[in-house]
């Protein structure tokens, strides 16, 4: 779906209530919007940990303006269906990432290299 609004209004036609009982779950999902404003945002919430954190954010249920109370992770299960067709998992995501050389930069540090003289390494423990 283009707009989270729209989103919404999916939402209303499955539980009932008004856009704005919706609104700012759908908001959550799509604010990475900001930062990358094409498909690749989805990369960020748009994965099976991403209904956990969304639950984590708004809690297990809300209450819609009907009374009625819908389950925070239905809601974002749904808001990812409609974007994708299927849940991914984060994995599969990451797996779509082309590394390349900047991304694998670093290497391994010898012990020799953290301590000091004082018997303290770099890292600030004393061994």
């Amino acid at each position: 779906m283009a707009n989270c609004y729209h989103h919404s209004l999916s939402s209303v036609k499955k539980w009932g209530g008004k856009p704005e009982d919706y609104q700012a779950i759908h908001d959550w999902f799509d604010e990475s919007k900001k930062i990358m404003a094409d498909f690749r945002h989805r990369a960020l919430r748009h994965h099976a940990e991403g209904c956990f954190a969304c639950e984590k954010e708004f809690g297990v249920a809300i209450k819609n303006s009907d009374g009625r109370y819908v389950p925070v992770r239905l809601i974002a299960e749904r808001h990812i269906i409609e974007d994708l067709g299927y849940i991914p998992s984060m994995s599969d995501w990451f797996k779509q990432i082309k590394p390349t050389k900047w991304m694998m930069r670093g290497g391994y540090l010898k012990t020799k290299d953290l301590i000091d003289d004082k018997n303290i390494n770099k890292l600030g423990v004393r061994i």
